[in-house]
């Protein structure tokens, strides 16, 4: 918050062209705080910044940065500067950047990169789009069993400042092999003539460089851990993955998530940065899906236009009927679809999951039914005694279907390699308003005609 305190003097030292102070008082400030500063500047602006900062201090900013205001400061910075930029971020974070470019501005940012760079850059791209590998570091340290505490301490110094992080030291052997991560702490604790081999229990995790980014955020959290080793499928250690970077991805999932629950496709970019044509596509194709199912509905509600005439009461009770079973459909779909994210229950667990919601709707629909009932008993609502049975017989119905539905559906559209999340709310409350209302007015023709 410090970054938005200073925010309007910052922009006064540029409006003033004093970038002497601007630069001392920029300096100063952690770089988490200066990106905040820069993200509600003009591109122009950002630029001016960016200029006046130390190389390696312009490059820290660079990375806490949002990809729409990296994209804007590339272009507008010059090649050279863009290049000293790329040369000192981080792999991951550079390799995040350079595959959400456009392919001919990517291969440009490439050539401003030094051969080291350029080598470790065009490995982390080689690997599949969303697997672990584009997220993995090769900035690690590194240390032999038969090395001593004080040797690999004495390592540490000489190569940590180069690391994106020194929690953990990987053991190998001479094929590149990982044997253990051991603890920084542990080391410090240490005899300083201690071998590695006496401290390495050969017990680790270690993630593939081609799992899926998305499944690795339970290892994470199971494991409480601040950063992964990432290996190959012969167990060689090809870098590390930091979690900074796995909550990128878990907010990335997140935000894709809740854009297909509200019924629309997933957006790329931020809101803004969104085209007004874009959010009309992504929106567009899921809205005529549901206007389609809402005018199946209305068709069939034709069917039963004479029972409707006969007993009006029967169309005041069309609203609170759906929207009961939209609503109960809705809430199983988001329990069901967070805990298939979170992998707290998988594929296997769909019969329990069954029998659980037809416990909880058959409960739900009851309670719903035993309120309506009463309010025609305290006459809030016409007292009709046939009603009333379809009223509560309908209302539990409804809500029980609504919680089936939205509690198996995530499970068909995962069983079949969809994303669960595509059972959106929307999607099942259209689909449970069709059915309910057949349920509804079939329920009511065949007790009210009696």
């Amino acid at each position: 918050m410090l970054g938005k305190a200073i925010e309007p003097e910052i922009g006064e030292l540029i409006a003033a062209r004093q970038f002497d102070t601007l630069r001392e008082q920029l300096i100063e400030l952690e770089t988490a705080d200066v990106a905040e500063i820069l993200e509600d500047l003009t591109a122009g602006d950002q630029a001016v910044v960016f200029r006046l900062m130390p190389r390696d201090f312009a490059s820290d900013i660079f990375e806490c940065l949002p990809l729409e205001d990296q994209e804007d400061l590339i272009r507008n910075l010059s090649m050279e500067t863009v290049g000293e930029i790329l040369n000192t971020m981080s792999p991951d974070d550079r390799t995040r950047l350079l595959e959400e470019l456009p392919g001919a501005m990517a291969q440009r940012l490439l050539k401003t990169l030094n051969p080291e760079e350029l080598r470790i850059a065009r490995t982390l791209l080689g690997y599949p789009e969303e697997s672990i590998g584009r997220l993995m570091t090769p900035e690690y340290v590194v240390a032999r069993l038969e090395w001593t505490v004080q040797e690999t301490i004495e390592k540490l110094r000489q190569t940590g400042a180069e690391a994106e992080t020194i929690s953990y030291i990987y053991i190998v052997d001479d094929q590149g092999l990982l044997i253990d991560d051991l603890p920084l702490g542990r080391l410090v604790m240490a005899d300083p003539e201690t071998l590695l081999s006496d401290l390495a229990d050969r017990n680790f995790v270690a993630l593939s460089a081609m799992d899926d980014r998305e499944q690795t955020v339970p290892t994470f959290q199971k494991y409480d851990r601040t950063a992964l080793p990432v290996v190959d499928s012969t167990g060689v250690l090809l870098g590390i993955v930091t979690v900074d970077d796995v909550l990128d991805v878990e907010e990335d999932e997140a935000t894709e998530d809740v854009q297909k629950f509200g019924g629309q496709a997933s957006l790329e970019d931020s809101y803004f940065a969104t085209t007004r044509l874009t959010l009309i596509r992504k929106r567009a194709p899921w809205l005529v899906i549901l206007f389609m199912g809402a005018f199946l509905t209305s068709r069939m509600m034709q069917f039963y236009e004479d029972l409707l005439r006969e007993f009006v009461i029967v169309s005041l009770f069309i609203p609170l009927m759906i929207s009961s079973g939209g609503n109960s459909g809705t809430q199983s779909a988001a329990l069901i679809i967070r805990s298939l994210a979170t992998n707290e229950i998988g594929l296997k667990d769909w019969s329990r999951v069954l029998f659980r919601e037809i416990v909880v709707g058959l409960s739900l629909g009851c309670f719903l039914g035993i309120i309506l009932v009463l309010l025609m008993l305290l006459g809030v609502i016409e007292r009709d005694p046939r009603f009333a049975i379809v009223a509560f017989i309908g209302v539990m119905s409804i809500v029980l279907m609504g919680t089936l539905l939205g509690g198996l559906m995530p499970f068909l559209f995962h069983r079949l390699g969809f994303d669960p999340a595509v059972a959106s709310g929307p999607f099942i409350a259209t689909f449970v308003d069709l059915a309910g209302i057949v349920l509804y007015l079939t329920l009511a023709l065949f007790i009210l005609r009696m």
